[in-house]
């Protein structure tokens, strides 16, 4: 990179975003309901889009840190106001499921996309034109909403809850840093267990002071509905397998396979084409037999996949690959479209954005824990791996303690070998890190395949399989928060 990041900053520069996205989705969820969600959502594009724009001119990675934080920040308005928004303007059930499984299916087109018209502009322009391309759909998105989007808000004008938005920064904030820093620092480490410490408090002052008033930010007594809970527990199994592979297989495409970025980013179409078709699918299904059966098979899917994509070699084909990407694609489509159907259902229309706001703090939540644990798993054990190589031993201990940082390091260290006159023993320590990176990527694969078998099973025996076509009246939270002045 060009801003001479080293990995400490490469890692904030994306998770940042990631940070400031999770921390602020539920408060400015809910603040979305009580204020107009078209207005959240054009507020949004712009903070989003001047982020982007001060990304692409960034000349130090301290500046592309802050821009990062920034657009995390207006995404945080974005995501929950457009499911929200959707949800008001499509009431029966049937269209809603139908509106949802499309608006899930721009995950795929964002997985598809994304990585190939990055890919591109990296390869023809400077770094920066990625943002700039990102600050121009942020204003064609803005345009589009003016143009054709109608408003919605909460009609009973609830007071703002500045207990539940500061308790639930705090709580949602805390658990997403303390997992972003815990591989550094290690998962039992004073430091880590200090976070979740904090974590845990908050979010038990959270339900505390959330039980006590008479119109709470969200109501906590909705977890004691299944529909919404094992739904959500549902999505944040899929978004940890989905965020893990990524992290996986967009370095085994380009450090291990040596594909450039536009190359990549179109090898990701089996994946994104599948997400798009389960999406769509997934919801029409959950209509006719139910959540419980389809968000079941989706996780299943998804245990299958990375059973398989643990086979990978250095020498497999793509055609494999891309048959291993159909079943994840399937599986997430099938996972999130309908359980975020669910999580929807459960909450009254005039909630919509704190409900929206809840499957998006799930998503990232359990994305970023992905990351955080496939990570930690893949780097031990490609640590350990290459460590125990013959080639580690033929090394001075310095570049042995580059190389095992991860694959990526080794390829410098392998290039450095090579012009320094020792072409035989770079190739050596290459072979000796892709072999130890599909180590990693085995046990990483594994771990994967377990959390989402577990997600089957939690789906299987408590997510309901036939949902109301609306909130449940008779569920201890779905009063409460149709009717949040009155108490019980």
């Amino acid at each position: 990179m060009e801003l001479g990041a080293d990995n400490r900053q490469l890692q904030w520069i994306v998770d940042a975003y990631n940070l400031l996205f999770a921390t602020f989705v539920l408060a400015f969820g809910s603040l979305s309901d009580r204020f107009g969600r078209k207005g959240a959502l054009i507020g949004g594009l712009a903070i989003f889009g001047g982020g982007a724009v001060g990304a692409s001119f960034a000349d130090s990675s301290g500046q592309l840190i802050f821009w990062q934080a920034v657009m995390g920040l207006g995404a945080a308005f974005v995501y929950p106001t457009t499911l929200s928004i959707l949800s008001n303007v499509f009431t029966e059930r049937a269209e809603k499921a139908k509106a949802i499984g499309i608006w899930g299916a721009t995950t795929g087109l964002g997985v598809a996309c994304g990585p190939i018209l990055g890919g591109w502009l990296l390869e023809s322009f400077w770094w920066g034109s990625v943002f700039l391309a990102l600050a121009g759909a942020a204003l064609i998105s803005i345009v589009a909403t003016v143009a054709v989007v109608t408003t919605s808000r909460d009609p009973a004008t609830p007071r703002i809850d500045y207990g539940g938005l500061v308790l639930s920064v705090l709580a949602v904030g805390t658990l997403v840093f303390t997992i972003i820093e815990a591989p550094e620092h290690g998962w039992t480490s004073p430091a880590s267990l200090a976070g979740f410490a904090v974590t845990a408090a908050a979010f038990i002052a959270l339900v505390f002071w959330e039980r006590s008033r008479a119109e709470p930010m969200i109501d906590v007594r909705l977890f004691t509905n299944m529909r919404f809970t094992a739904a959500s527990a549902s999505v944040t199994f899929a978004y940890f397998a989905l965020f893990g592979f990524i992290f996986l297989i967009t370095q085994y495409f380009q450090l291990v396979r040596d594909f450039p970025p536009l190359e990549t980013g179109l090898k990701f179409i089996p994946v994104a084409a599948s997400i798009a078709v389960g999406s769509v699918l997934g919801t029409a299904l959950a209509v006719r037999y139910g959540n419980k059966v389809v968000v079941s098979t989706g996780l299943v899917l998804f245990t299958v996949a990375f059973l398989w994509i643990s086979t990978l070699s250095a020498s497999t084909g793509y055609l494999e690959i891309a048959l291993q990407m159909v079943p994840l694609g399937l599986g997430l489509g099938l996972t999130s479209a309908p359980a975020t159907e669910a999580i929807m259902g459960a909450v009254p229309r005039d909630k919509a954005g704190i409900g929206s706001a809840m499957n998006d703090a799930t998503r990232e939540v359990g994305g970023t824990l992905g990351v955080a644990v496939i990570g930690s798993v893949y780097a031990s054990l490609y640590a350990s791996s290459f460590a125990e190589s013959d080639v580690a031993r033929e090394l001075p201990a310095p570049v042995v303690s580059v190389a095992e940082e991860s694959v990526g390091s080794a390829t410098v260290a392998a290039d450095r070998l090579a012009g320094a006159g020792a072409p035989d023993l770079g190739r050596s320590l290459s072979a000796a890190a892709d072999s130890a990176f599909l180590d990693g990527l085995t046990a990483g694969s594994y771990v994967a395949a377990g959390v989402t078998l577990l997600g089957a099973v939690v789906a299987a025996l408590f997510l309901p399989s036939r949902p109301k076509d609306e909130v449940r009246q008779d569920h201890p939270g779905a009063d409460a928060l149709a009717h949040p002045g009155r108490r019980r």
